[in-house]
C-alpha cells in the first residue's frame, strides 16, 4: 500500500514541558486512519506540526517524499477542530478563496463547489451570506472548503462535532468515498462508535506517547477482551465466583462479566452455574470507547501497554 505520509520520532516540548515524545506512524493511500486520545493527550500538536503551523524539535514529516518546509502543503485538506468563517463572504466566494490558497483552479472549483452543495443539502446557498447560515450549514461549508482542491491527504480534527445524525451520515458516508477514491485520511475524534465503524487502523497517544498502534481487528484482539452480558435476577457474589471473570458490573437484572484475554468463549460459556437466572446471553468484545476509557483514566489497558506514569 502506497504511503502518503510517514511521521517519525517526533518530539516536541513547550518551556520545560514535553508534550510529544517518540511519535511515530504513517498514513497510506485510501485508508482512513484515527488519531485519538484523551484531552491534553498530544493529538493537536502532532496535527499542527503535520500543517506546518508548528515544527518538531525532534524527529521529521515526510509528505510524499517532501520533508519539513519542503512538503506541498497544498496537497493537503485539513479541517480544524477551532471552526472558523468569514462572516460577510458569500459561501461561492469563500469556497473559491479556499481553492485559490491551495492553487487549484478557479473555474474547475467553481464545479466542484456546486456538486457538494447540492450533495450536502445546501443548493442555492453559493449566494448566500455565511453568517446567514445555520452552524451545521457552516460546517458543511467548511469541510467542503477542506476538500474543494481534491487532496491527497485530508486530515479531519473533530469534524462530527455539533453535528445531528443526519448530518454526521453525511459527513461519515463523504469520507469514506473519499477514501475509495485514494485520499489518505488521518481523523482525530472523541466520538469513539464512528472511529470503530469507519476507521481502518487507528494511533492511541495518551501524554504525548504512543500506547496504542495497529489496525482495528488486531487493536480488538489485543486489547478488547470478551464480555458477557446476562438478562435476569442474579446475585453478584455468585456472578463473581464464575471462573475467568475479572470483575463484574451489575445494573439491575443486567450483569456485564469481563472475561480475561484467553478465555475459550464456546468452553466458558459450558461451565457457566446451572443455578444461574439467564433470561438472556450475548457475549462480544469490549468497544473502542471502552478501551478509550480505561486508557484515559490510566486503567489496566495503559499500564500494559507500558505508557508513562507521572
Amino acid at each position: 500500500m502506497e504511503r502518503v505520509l510517514s511521521v517519525s520520532q517526533l518530539g516536541k516540548s513547550f518551556k520545560n514541558d514535553k508534550v510529544l515524545s517518540d511519535i511515530s506512524f504513517d498514513v497510506h493511500k485510501g485508508e482512513i486512519m484515527a488519531i485519538l486520545g484523551p484531552n491534553g493527550a498530544g493529538k493537536s500538536t502532532t496535527i499542527r506540526n503535520i500543517m506546518g503551523i508548528l515544527y518538531p524539535d525532534e524527529g521529521e514529516i515526510n509528505f510524499h517524499n517532501h520533508k519539513g518546509k519542503e512538503i506541498p502543503r497544498h496537497r493537503i485538506g485539513y479541517l480544524p477542530e477551532e471552526r472558523g468563517l468569514y462572516k460577510n463572504v458569500k459561501v461561492m466566494d469563500i469556497l473559491l478563496y479556499f481553492a485559490e490558497l491551495k492553487d487549484y483552479p478557479k473555474e474547475k472549483a467553481r464545479k466542484r463547489a456546486l456538486e457538494y452543495l447540492k450533495k450536502f443539502d445546501l443548493e442555492g446557498k453559493d449566494k448566500v451570506s455565511v453568517e446567514e447560515l445555520s452552524k451545521g450549514m457552516g460546517q458543511k461549508v467548511q469541510f467542503i472548503g477542506s476538500i474543494i482542491h481534491e487532496p491527497d491527504l485530508l486530515i479531519l480534527d473533530e469534524p462530527f462535532s455539533g453535528l445531528d445524525p443526519v448530518s454526521q451520515e453525511l459527513f461519515k458516508q463523504e469520507i469514506k468515498e473519499l477514501a475509495a477514491k485514494g485520499t489518505a485520511i488521518l481523523l482525530s475524534s472523541h466520538q469513539m462508535n464512528l472511529v470503530e465503524q469507519m476507521c481502518d487502523r487507528l494511533f492511541l497517544i495518551h501524554r504525548g506517547r504512543k500506547v496504542i498502534y495497529g489496525s482495528m481487528d488486531e487493536v480488538k484482539t489485543e486489547y478488547a477482551n470478551f464480555k458477557c452480558t446476562i438478562h435476569g435476577q442474579n446475585n453478584i457474589s455468585e456472578l463473581e465466583k464464575v471462573p475467568e471473570v475479572t470483575r463484574v458490573e451489575q445494573n439491575g437484572d443486567i450483569s456485564i462479566l469481563y472475561l480475561t484475554q484467553d478465555v475459550r468463549v464456546s468452553t466458558w460459556i459450558k461451565s457457566l452455574p446451572d443455578t444461574l437466572d439467564i433470561q438472556e446471553l450475548s457475549v462480544d468484545r469490549i468497544s473502542l470507547h471502552e478501551i478509550f476509557i480505561d486508557i484515559a483514566t490510566d486503567r489496566n489497558i495503559a499500564e500494559e501497554a507500558g505508557v508513562q506514569h507521572a
